[in-house]
């Protein structure tokens, strides 16, 4: 760390946002440029600055602030330059140059404590006084506030999402509950807020600090797919975590379930605890579901089985018995879920319905859970598909969907292709747009991964009992001649794989045995630079060759893959740098939270085509769509070269690259290989050990989520007592 004060001469650049700025400072060394995140400053304020000086390879030799203070200037001139900077709306050049004419040195006086006397300066009659009044303070609360914080070492940026959310109530809900703010402010979760509040002297053993861990937890049991959370392990973690005393826990809960923060639930197997929306939405559910399969529905008034021979020669096909059951229990049954693995033939049964219920006059619509799978599900069978969330006419700004009970889906059948992809909470709004006329065909692969969010809503589903069940395990005959789905439903079956002849160059899938991580990285790096590309005539940087890493950390895994195939494949002199991170131009990027202002969702895979260094921004193309990103939204990006299993599910590649290791051991799992396996349309290669290959296939036990649809679902069709209880 070094030290350096000196008064701030020009104001190069500053991004209101989150307060990024860069400045010439004059020091007694010279004038140097000062980096960092700051409020909003101007010319003629003096800074003392801790720091260390960086070398940066467009501007040069500057000096990065890590902590600061300062004071307004001190001299008439200094104040003039201050005032005519601009910072301060209604005060320009002219009208400083007024002010500090009348005032003097006692001009920073007058404005903090007695600013009634700028209406004797000419020219600011009270409209002009009314603004510059409101702007001051606004200057002066939020730099308060960032001196304030900046001392508990809370960072600019999150000072000004503080300050949007609150205003010049900041300080007082700082100094009252600032575990408000990981409830309220996105960016800051329990551990920042946690940091401020012991800082600020709030009791370790505080029951808003024990509230605020509680909702830590659950929300964070949510993240990982959970709908509830176990009462026990709660109590546990609080106590080994705050080393708190479990009756302070027990006052903490009964509190929050006092005020039905949070809702309790009692069964055989224990106490669980719920967010009141995951408690509703797995109720919601259940209900709906039940009351879907109890109505009833109107049947074709035509030769059900002659239609389906018109479709086959139509179509130049031959339905194997199951396609046959499954497209006539779509026409005759409230509620239909279609599984089965790749090529045994969903898209041709829902093309085959798809085509009767139009022949017939009747409405249907197409939705997906993701954009790229509605894409898909439109080009295989010619009809528009939408995103659930289109279709349920999401409103971002007032975080709602529009359909819903008062505003019901209108046609007589709905399918929704890749459902093992929609968790409880997609569902919950869409059944509420669901009348009860309307007929429901889930189609899906109940042996992929379950969601990414809370729930493991297909498998509970079938396992409920209540919906009729068409299960495809044959292989048509051109899907018999892919490798890839071979092996697919191979490993489904927990049976080892099928090569193709030795150094075949027509197979579409390849073994690579190798244990070594960094060899296997090489063999990455050349497939994807070099043999891949030739192979299907793409870019490298094509975002159809995707490499699959089990896990983010290792030589192989998603972290250290996009590092170094970034390096190796688009490298460049600079770039913008985020945190840990670069991005540069061509770089596979992907976004990892919905975005619904701006349309894109979790999963979906762009390429950086423009970068603005000075204003932060960077331009991504997402399948022939633009969409501009500011600094504070780049954290939503993040490198593609590699991604997990979890982020690829859904998405479909002409070639995917998988290492598969013993070091993977954590995620060796069929559901998760099979789910990567299953990424690849024309071209699968997986490089590792056979001992690794042996795990993933042997090993069925899916990790464990903690969910109640299947027998809440079953207690309603039983029409027996819940067995659990309500607190």
């Amino acid at each position: 760390m070094e030290c350096l004060e000196g008064t701030i001469e020009q104001v190069i650049y500053y991004n209101p946002d989150n307060g990024y700025s860069v400045f010439k400072v004059k020091t007694e060394r010279g004038e140097v440029t000062v980096v960092g995140n700051f409020p909003p400053l101007s010319p003629g304020e003096y800074l003392k600055l801790n720091g260390q000086w960086v070398n940066n390879q467009k501007f040069g030799q500057q000096f990065q602030m890590e902590s600061f203070s300062l004071t307004l200037p001190a001299s008439t001139k200094g104040i003039e330059k201050f005032l005519a900077s601009g910072l301060i709306r209604g005060i320009g050049p002219v009208l400083a140059k007024r002010i500090v004419k009348k005032f003097g040195e006692n001009t920073a006086r007058v404005l903090n404590d007695s600013p009634e006397k700028l209406t004797q300066v000419e020219g600011i009659g009270q409209v002009k006084f009314k603004e510059i009044i409101k702007s001051w303070e606004e200057h002066r609360e939020i730099r308060d506030l960032i001196i304030f914080l900046q001392e508990h070492n809370v960072s600019t940026t999150l000072t000004y999402k503080i300050y949007r959310a609150y205003g010049r109530a900041s300080f007082d809900i700082l100094r009252r509950n600032p575990y408000q703010l990981a409830l309220e402010v996105k960016g800051i979760g329990f551990k920042t807020a946690d940091q401020i509040a012991l800082k600020l002297g709030l009791a370790s053993d505080s029951l808003e600090r024990i509230k605020a861990y509680i909702f830590y937890l659950l929300e964070k049991d949510n993240e990982q797919g959970h709908v509830f959370s176990v009462e026990a392990e709660i109590k546990e973690k609080c106590q080994q975590e705050l080393g708190v005393n479990s009756e302070r826990i027990t006052e903490a809960l009964n509190s929050l379930l006092g005020n039905q923060a949070i809702i309790r639930e009692e069964s055989k197997d224990g106490d669980f605890l719920y967010l009141p929306f995951f408690y509703r939405a797995q109720e919601e559910v259940a209900s709906a579901i039940v009351a879907l399969s109890k109505a009833s529905c109107q049947v074709p008034n035509f030769d059900l089985n002659r239609k389906i021979t018109e479709i086959e020669n139509l179509q130049g096909l031959v339905f194997s018995p199951l396609q046959k059951k499954a497209i006539a229990s779509s026409l005759e049954k409230k509620l239909l879920i279609i599984t089965g693995g790749p090529g045994t033939g969903k898209t041709t049964i829902i093309k085959a319905v798809v085509a009767i219920f139009e022949e017939w006059g009747k409405r249907i619509i197409l939705a997906a859970p993701t954009g790229r799978a509605a894409k898909r599900l439109s080009e295989t069978t010619g009809r528009e598909a939408k995103t659930i969330h289109r279709l349920l006419e999401y409103k971002p700004k007032e975080g709602r969907f529009k359909r819903g009970p008062d505003y019901p889906l209108k046609a007589e059948a709905l399918i929704v292709d890749e459902v093992s992809m929609v968790d409880l909470p997609l569902m919950y709004h869409l059944l509420r747009a669901v009348p009860r006329e309307m007929r429901l065909i889930l189609v899906g692969d109940k042996d992929q991964l379950p969601p990414v969010g809370p729930g493991n809503l297909l498998r509970d589903l079938i396992d409920s009992g209540i919906v009729e069940v068409i299960r495809l395990n044959e292989i048509f005959r051109q899907a018999k001649e892919s490798l890839i789905v071979v092996n697919a439903h191979r490993v489904n079956q927990g049976l080892s794989l099928v090569y193709p002849p030795r150094k075949d160059p027509t197979s579409d899938f390849y073994f690579i045995h190798q244990e070594d991580e960094e060899k296997v990285f090489q063999l990455i790096l050349k497939l994807c630079q070099v043999s891949i590309p030739r192979r299907l005539g793409l870019s490298p940087l094509s975002t159809q060759i995707q490499v699959i890493a089990p896990m983010y950390r290792g030589l192989v895994g998603v972290d250290r893959l996009n590092v170094e195939l970034q390096k190796a494949m688009n490298p460049a002199s600079s770039g913008l740098k985020v945190g840990a991170k670069e991005f540069r131009v061509r770089d596979k990027v992907m976004q990892i939270r919905n975005n619904y202002d701006k349309e894109v969702f979790n999963g979906d895979l762009g390429t950086i085509v423009q970068i603005n260094p000075e204003k932060f921004g960077v331009l991504v193309d997402f399948d022939g769509r633009l969409v501009s990103y500011e600094k504070e939204e780049l954290s939503d990006l993040v490198l593609a070269y590699a991604i997990s299993v979890h982020k690829a599910q859904g998405n479909e590649y002409q070639a995917v690259v998988m290492p598969l290791l013993t070091q993977h051991y954590l995620m060796l799992q069929r559901n998760l290989f099979y789910t990567a396996l299953t990424r690849a349309r024309k071209l699968s290669i997986i490089i590792g050990s056979y001992r690794a290959l042996h795990i993933a296939i042997k090993n069925d036990q899916p990790i464990r989520r903690n969910c109640r649809l299947k027998e809440k679902i079953k207690a309603l069709i039983e029409g027996r007592p819940e067995n659990w209880r309500l607190y």
